[in-house]
């Protein structure tokens, strides 16, 4: 099986029409079986309806960005600027031609994107850039005050806009390796993670084909996901579908699958509307045949899942094989079942079979069985990076106040975590989604002497061992300094404690990986990895294999995308 990695396949999938979920049948390699007549004869969601709200939507806005030590400038009249104008006049900020004009603020243009399935008060990432021809040289050490995100359109010569989607304000994070003189298209770029707020749910649905539009088709494909798909809250059972329209079925995500949504997806449509007990016995004779064979495997593994409880002994049987690719599918739909007999194969994939990896990691992570949660904490002292912080992410998931990974929010301004792990020490950082700083293992230092610089006010400095000056020097301000040890932990906190922010942080860790002041491991964003193959010919593993696919399948499209959403969250 072959993968690659499509940001917004999920985009793709609408434009191009059904396939990407299409749940149309998968035949044994035997077409004289006569189990192919049971399967035609079982009529899926999937052959009657389309996705609706899996695209990804851009918002927009343009902001003021602040607290810049002079490389900002006034813009340039224009339609941006105007707006800006009006935007400033409304809030009531005084005098905003001298706000514009002054050299530590520069007009910004602000995106976000909202994933699918994105809820009221989830966060994401804000994009932040000066827009063409302007004379900003960097946003480095700027601050995003408060702004509006819509959907825009230029009409007429002036910028239109929809509803309010989003909020998004904070401290700029800019590329701390660009080379401030020579590099200005970097120095004029910025990321907020996880500044954005949305300020809409976005709801999903299953859309009717026109063929099959009714109120009476509408109501049966509800029923049937209800029966699959449902959650009890004080007594009450609430399923997952609602017939809104003769054509419009809308769908609340499964908790379960809150992380991987477009899976979701696959199996409600892969639910069949009516099947008597004799023909699900028979289906499932087939379905075994077709799990056994790796060509076929994914989309009975997925039918399985469908079935619920009745297809577990099934996939269990899947878990058996001697082929790492039926027993990583059959793990895969055994996970979403929460059945304990899915963890270790999982854990097994994501250990040995990079192109499997995120996939297994994903679904460690939606289970509830404490042989998932044991799973995972082994996976934390491998060698792989993306392995070890894609446990992480899954423990987190899973359970984010475990006592094993949990965290604090250091200073208001990141996430920060201290791993109590026995492996090789590593630092990881994040550039998407959550800034976070996560260090595996406990008392990690730095090596004197150094001197590094935490954005433009903080510097570190040891000239002898054991001691370490952090040191705060701004012109408004008076002077501060925390004298600490060479522990990371406590230059972090020093460094939070002066004011830093995030960017800040990165910037200090980066400057000490290039001058040799770090002891440990240092990684950014290391994520499991799409677009790997997985080869059936050899079927041996492979743990560090960066081998690159030059197709995808067609499922894993949506799949990818959910769950790259998952891993940048």
């Amino acid at each position: 099986m072959k993968y690659n990695l499509a940001l917004f396949c999920c985009g793709i999938l609408l434009t191009g029409g059904c396939s990407l979920f299409d749940t149309s049948d998968v035949r044994s390699q035997s077409p004289d079986s006569p189990g192919d007549a049971v399967e035609s004869n079982v009529q899926l969601i999937g052959e009657m309806t389309a996705p609706f709200g899996l695209s990804p939507v851009q918002i927009e806005a343009v902001g003021l960005v602040t607290g810049l030590p002079g490389t900002g400038s006034n813009p340039r009249p224009s339609a941006e600027r105007a707006r800006l104008f009006q935007e400033m006049q409304r809030r009531g900020v005084p005098m905003p031609d001298r706000w514009l004009a002054a050299s530590s603020t520069a007009l910004v243009k602000v995106r976000g994107i909202l994933r699918p399935g994105i809820r009221k008060g989830d966060h994401f990432d804000i994009e932040v850039r000066v827009p063409t021809m302007s004379e900003t040289t960097s946003l480095r050490g700027g601050y995003l005050m408060p702004v509006q995100l819509t959907e825009l359109a230029v009409l007429g010569g002036r910028i239109r806009d929809g509803d309010e989607l989003g909020q998004a304000s904070g401290a700029l994070l800019v590329d701390p390796s660009a080379d401030t003189r020579n590099d200005h298209v970097a120095m004029g770029r910025g990321r907020i993670l996880g500044g954005g707020v949305a300020q809409e749910e976005r709801s999903m649905a299953l859309i009717l084909k026109p063929e099959h539009r009714s109120v009476f088709n509408a109501a049966r494909i509800a029923k049937a996901v209800n029966k699959r798909f449902y959650f009890t809250q004080r007594g009450i059972q609430d399923g997952m579908a609602n017939a809104q329209t003769d054509k419009y079925i809308e769908l609340d995500v499964h908790p379960r699958y809150r992380d991987n949504i477009a899976r979701y997806i696959q199996v409600v449509r892969a639910i069949a509307l009516r099947e008597s007990a004799e023909e699900r016995a028979k289906r499932l004779v087939l379905l075994q045949k077709q799990l056994l064979d790796p060509v076929t495997s994914e989309v009975a593994a997925l039918r399985l899942e469908a079935m619920g409880k009745k297809g577990i002994d099934v996939l269990k049987k899947g878990i058996q094989s001697d082929n790492t690719e039926v027993r990583f599918r059959a793990a895969e739909a055994l996970a979403y079942l929460d059945d304990r007999e899915a963890a270790e194969p999982l854990a097994e994939a994501a250990r040995n079979h990079p192109a499997f990896r995120v996939f297994a990691l994903s679904a460690l992570g939606a289970m509830d069985d404490v042989a998932a949660h044991d799973q995972l904490c082994q996976l934390l002292d491998v060698s792989s990076a993306e392995t070890r912080y894609g446990a992480f992410r899954a423990l987190r998931s899973m359970r984010a106040d475990d006592p094993l990974i949990v965290g604090e929010h250091l200073g208001g301004k990141f996430q920060y975590h201290v791993l109590n792990t026995t492996s090789e020490p590593m630092i990881h950082v994040t550039r998407n989604r959550r800034p976070e700083v996560v260090l595996f293992g406990t008392g990690q230092q730095l090596r004197a002497p150094f001197s590094l610089a935490a954005g433009h006010n903080i510097t570190i400095n040891c000239r002898t061992p054991g001691e370490v000056s952090v040191a705060r020097l701004a012109v408004d301000r008076p002077q501060e300094r925390r004298k600490v040890s060479p522990r990371l932990d406590d230059v972090i906190r020093a460094i939070v404690d002066l004011g830093g922010t995030y960017p800040d942080v990165i910037q200090a860790l980066q400057e000490a990986e290039a001058c040799d002041a770090l002891t440990s491991r240092f990684e950014v964003e290391a994520l499991p990895k799409a677009g790997r193959t997985f080869d059936r010919a050899a079927d041996s593993p492979d743990e560090e294999s960066d081998a690159e696919s030059e197709e995808l399948t067609p499922d894993d499209q949506g799949v990818l995308h959910s769950i790259l959403t998952f891993w940048q969250r």
